[in-house]
């Protein structure tokens, strides 16, 4: 997998060809049990920055759109983590 991004928080995420590959694989419903990891730690640790720190001293407009790019890998994680006896009932769109 490709290493995380040094530039500010607008630099796209990296990835290699394997990773676009199982990106494809998801999206298209064939992906084997390597792709499906392969792409969720994609998202969640390159193209989301989910465990990253946000901060910019730079510009506080930076800081803002890394933190939204963080949410979505929070909201990927959060529904990842949820045991499955708390699922029912819990979407804010009523299921």
């Amino acid at each position: 997998m490709a290493r995380r991004p040094q530039g500010g928080a607008l630099t796209p995420a990296p990835w290699t060809d394997a990773d676009a590959y199982a990106a494809k694989a998801v999206a298209t419903g064939i992906a084997n049990d390597a792709q499906q990891k392969r792409f969720m730690s994609w998202l969640i640790n390159l193209a989301a920055q989910t465990y990253d720190v946000s901060f910019s001293p730079e510009s506080d407009r930076e800081t803002s759109f890394a933190e939204g790019r963080r949410f979505v890998g929070l909201q990927v994680v959060k529904l990842l983590n949820m045991p499955a006896e708390l699922i029912k009932g819990k979407s804010p769109n009523g299921g």
